[in-house]
């Protein structure tokens, strides 16, 4: 059963990336993503690629106050009726972020991961190679580390050029 599984993802991840990207605002945008509210803000390179119309791919590397956070977020998406250029978004990944002698902790390093929702919408300027990000990400922690706890308050905002 675990390699009927296993074979099922392989050809589903194959199809998805196979398939041709028709109809959406860009395939591929690189630029600067920010990680703001409650906590820290952040801030590092973003990179957002179409896979199809539906599907996206949302990396990110941020810096910020004591902390290095690397996120990865699938996502699904689909055009603002009556809005050209304008699409929504909804999906999530992981986060994990990791702290360089923190306060809380007695260690010089920690690490922590999240889980983090999303949904938010995506801006391709017409007749520009730009595009615009607002997405509300809450961070669920997992973990047992008190000092540690979700953040419900978490944005997210890029600003990448398309190619």
């Amino acid at each position: 059963m675990k390699k009927l599984f296993t074979i099922l993802t392989c050809i589903a991840l194959f199809a998805v990336t196979a398939t041709t990207v028709k109809a959406q605002n860009y395939k591929t945008a690189l630029g600067l993503g920010l990680d703001f509210g409650d906590g820290s803000t952040l801030v590092g390179p973003s990179l957002r690629h179409h896979f199809s119309r539906n599907t996206a791919l949302q990396a990110e590397v941020l810096f910020g106050g004591n902390t290095t956070v690397i996120q990865g977020f699938l996502q699904y998406n689909a055009p603002v009726k009556g809005a050209p250029g304008l699409d929504w978004y909804l999906g999530g990944g992981p986060k994990i972020q990791i702290y360089d002698r923190d306060r809380y902790f007695f260690n010089d390093n920690y690490t922590a991961v999240y889980l983090v929702p999303m949904v938010g919408l995506d801006y391709k300027i017409k007749g520009a190679p730009l595009a615009i990000a607002f997405d509300w990400r809450p961070s669920i922690y997992i973990g047992d580390n008190r000092f540690l706890d979700s953040q419900a308050g978490r944005f997210g905002m890029a600003f990448r050029f398309v190619f």
